[in-house]
């Protein structure tokens, strides 16, 4: 393990949150980490704290481009020998009160980035017989839920994104795994209410009176759950996924999160709707 432990390993969205804490983690352990960010003011703090840090937006090609290179430049020819997507957001709202441009924001950065950036980073990890792609997924990659309809949909995608991939790159070398948090104590709900609130006409939706509740949670400081955990959660499964000789495909770490998985395979799906009706 411990030769593993000095491989180059990016990891995106590092700002705060699950993809902060990772970055401090990681680099306590050995690991030679990378850390993106959306903001240029956040690489300026990153690299204040002694990281290696670069600007890259995953909604825009040409910063997921610009960024990769000075990444990959920071680590040397060989590439990164393992990659966390953590970076993402989610959007609320209605399906129906949602215009196309907020799943394409959506998606964009939650799905079509990452895709460009495993197209980027699968290469050199091919060439060098050896590679780790993580993938920060949800509760929302499992179960689908009232008025998080934008997120969980590109969580599903990036759920079949690893599951693909890990058929794809199997006897490369290349493992692939998914981290399904659950509840944390992040920025999430601050994140989530100011897409809301960018794309939302409350007022004009049918669903106004359970937005009134619905909102309630978001603006909510602290933790909402008595299952809420600490961001240090994560941290046992990701660098199981990293270093461990036969990682799993799937890291469940919430018990909503646990529960779900076992519902899901247990209940028909009107009572699992009913499940997901009861939680806003």
């Amino acid at each position: 393990m411990s030769d593993k432990l000095m491989r180059p390993i990016l990891i995106t969205g590092c700002s705060s949150g699950i993809g902060l804490a990772s970055a401090l983690h990681l680099e306590t352990l050995g690991f030679n980490v990378v850390a993106s960010v959306r903001k240029p003011i956040d690489v300026q703090v990153l690299s204040a704290l002694g990281f290696k840090s670069v600007c890259m937006d995953t909604s825009d090609d040409r910063s997921i481009d610009g960024g990769l290179s000075s990444a990959i430049e920071m680590v040397g020819d060989g590439g990164f020998y393992g990659v966390f997507h953590n970076a993402g957001y989610g959007q609320s709202g209605a399906l129906e009160d949602l215009p196309s441009q907020a799943l394409m924001e959506q998606f964009n950065v939650n799905v079509v980035g990452v895709h460009q950036i495993n197209r980027r980073l699968i290469p050199l990890m091919r060439r060098s017989g050896a590679g780790r792609i993580v993938f920060n997924s949800s509760v929302l990659g499992l179960m689908a839920m009232r008025y998080r309809g934008a997120y969980a949909m590109s969580k599903f995608a990036i759920e079949a994104m690893a599951d693909t991939l890990r058929l794809e790159l199997r006897n490369s070398g290349i493992h692939v795994s998914l981290i399904e948090p659950g509840p944390i104590s992040t920025r999430f709900r601050s994140n989530s209410l100011a897409a809301f609130e960018r794309h939302v006409d409350v007022e004009k939706s049918v669903h106004c009176a359970a937005y009134i509740e619905f909102l309630k949670r978001l603006k909510k400081t602290g933790d909402t759950s008595q299952f809420t955990l600490q961001t240090s959660a994560c941290m046992p499964p990701l660098v199981d996924a990293l270093t461990s000789a036969n990682p799993k495909a799937r890291y469940p770490v919430t018990i909503p999160t646990k529960l779900v998985s076992l519902l899901k395979r247990i209940l028909p799906v009107g009572l699992l709707d009913q499940v997901a009706f009861k939680n806003l």
